[in-house]
């Protein structure tokens, strides 16, 4: 039995933003359904803590192992340096070192805003997109698409203990939602039984069923590292999500 009870998670409440684009608007109808099975992780099992074993940096960890998956499979892979995490979630979420009281966390819309205005240490953002979580073929096929996707999580405590997150049935007040705490991960494979998502430098499963229960947001992340080597995907219209945002910029 694994313990993570002793780990960071770092989200905080979901915000949202009525500008925010939605993916299914840029999703052609011509599009073939997303294949049964992806995994972006090229076997790579090791991932680096990015710091989320001591502060709640969850938001910025999600964002350095996006930016793993993407380099590893269009190039080499980078990975960000730990002071550059540490410099980010300073500056993205307010945290100041030595001062335990700002160590809690970030919002995931805000945190995206940031990385598309400004760069993630030489990485950019052309844009982010959302899914409706609870639409399992949307977010399928968005994983397919743009390599992985960023989420966020209401973690219930039965999480701390579970080699595969599940629901516990009649788990009590233990797996209610959120009864840990908000959490940040970037999922990068799934197939028809569940969803893989790198956390705590690792890869961890869960079930469709927990997903249902304990997703809360999803963000599809347009990524320069990823559009620059691949190319726009065939059945995606990125020129009208550009044109959209230039009327909300």
């Amino acid at each position: 039995m694994v313990d993570h009870s002793r780990m960071k998670l770092g989200r905080k409440a979901v915000k949202t933003d009525s500008r925010t684009l939605k993916l299914s608007r840029y999703v052609k109808p011509t599009l073939p359904p997303a294949p049964p099975a992806v995994d972006w992780s090229k076997g790579i099992t090791e991932w680096g803590l990015m710091l989320n074993d001591k502060l709640g940096d969850c938001t910025i960890a999600g964002a350095a192992h996006a930016v793993q998956v993407w380099t590893v499979n269009t190039g080499t892979m980078v990975t960000v340096p730990d002071p550059v995490i540490l410099n980010y979630y300073e500056t993205w979420d307010g945290y100041k070192p030595g001062d335990p009281a700002t160590d809690t966390g970030g919002i995931e819309m805000e945190v995206l805003k940031d990385w598309q205005k400004h760069g993630f240490n030489s990485h950019r953002l052309l844009a982010f997109a959302d899914p409706v979580w609870t639409n399992l073929e949307e977010v399928r096929q968005a994983m397919h698409l743009f390599g992985g996707i960023y989420i966020g999580l209401n973690l219930p405590n039965t999480a701390k203990t579970q080699d595969v997150w599940d629901v516990v049935p009649n788990g009590g007040p233990e797996s209610q939602a959120g009864s840990w705490g908000g959490h940040c991960v970037y999922v990068v494979a799934y197939d028809q039984t569940g969803f893989t998502c790198i956390t705590w430098g690792m890869l961890k499963t869960m079930t469709l069923a927990f997903w249902n229960a304990y997703v809360d947001e999803a963000h599809v992340l347009l990524a320069a590292d990823w559009l620059e080597k691949k190319g726009s995907p065939a059945g995606f219209d990125l020129e009208q999500l550009q044109a959209d945002l230039k009327l909300i910029h």
